[in-house]
């Protein structure tokens, strides 16, 4: 039964893709992609590649490139496609590292705070009850990117800055709940995709109201890319309706287009 419910989907999703027959193509046709994602996105991005790759026969790897690897890749591959937020896609297609009318949406990563395993949960249900969660917190961290940036604005407009600001660490080398789990401060607030099930860390739950400000995720073709008809067709499967269940399961939201 579940071979058949396998081949069911299979079939389904190579329609979708525009594959020519409803089991994956043969060994010779098949693709190596390299995905290169941004941290926010990793979750979901794997999430797409498994089932892209089931479906269309393509090998699929999914990578964390930053600095120099990731400009090295980018110029040179072995890279296919790039995940990030749209600005600085747009950057990369000035620099000629993206092709130019590929970038397309895909996720859409609301914001929330977690707390270390085992510390009493705040309660931020509402905009007046996150505030007064942050005015009682002794210490809070996030990050410089985009979440970070969502989360600053957010305490910005609550007219918490110079209050929070003398307790407030930022992180810019990796996800905010590694530094939360080993003490670093008390309250984290990141992407929620990030922060669900993180190790030594408790969700507390989504920022409330108008904070909740999501982070913009979108995929692109990279110039260098050796395959790019396959990887042009993992895009089209990663904006397809077939494609909204498998992203939600990572706690994000499908890109409205």
């Amino acid at each position: 039964m579940r071979a058949c419910r396998t081949f069911a989907a299979a079939c389904i999703l190579g329609a979708v893709l525009g594959f020519p027959g409803s089991l994956p193509q043969g060994a010779a046709q098949a693709a190596e992609l390299v995905v290169l994602s941004n941290q926010g996105a990793t979750p979901g991005v794997r999430e797409l590649a498994a089932a892209f790759s089931r479906a269309s026969g393509h090998k699929v790897t999914v990578l964390q490139e930053v600095g120099a690897a990731l400009d090295q890749r980018l110029s040179h591959g072995p890279a296919d496609l790039i995940t990030s937020n749209p600005g600085q896609i747009e950057d990369l297609v000035k620099k000629g590292q993206v092709v130019a009318g590929t970038s397309v949406p895909f996720a859409l990563a609301g914001l929330g705070v977690s707390v270390r395993a085992g510390a009493p949960k705040p309660d931020i249900s509402t905009v007046e009850a996150y505030k007064a969660a942050l005015l009682a917190a002794k210490s809070i961290g996030y990050s410089h990117g985009c979440s970070g940036t969502h989360a600053a604005e957010g305490i910005e407009k609550l007219g918490l800055a110079a209050q929070l600001k003398p307790k407030t660490k930022f992180v810019d080398d990796g996800p905010v709940v590694e530094f939360l789990a080993r003490g670093d401060f008390e309250v984290g607030i990141q992407q929620t995709n990030i922060m669900v099930g993180a190790p030594g860390t408790e969700y507390v739950g989504a920022l409330p109201g108008f904070l909740n400000d999501p982070c913009p995720s979108s995929v692109a073709l990279v110039a260098a890319s050796k395959a790019p008809d396959a990887a042009r067709a993992m895009i089209k499967f990663m904006t397809s309706a077939e494609a909204a269940p498998l992203l939600r399961k990572t706690h994000v939201e499908p890109a409205r287009h």
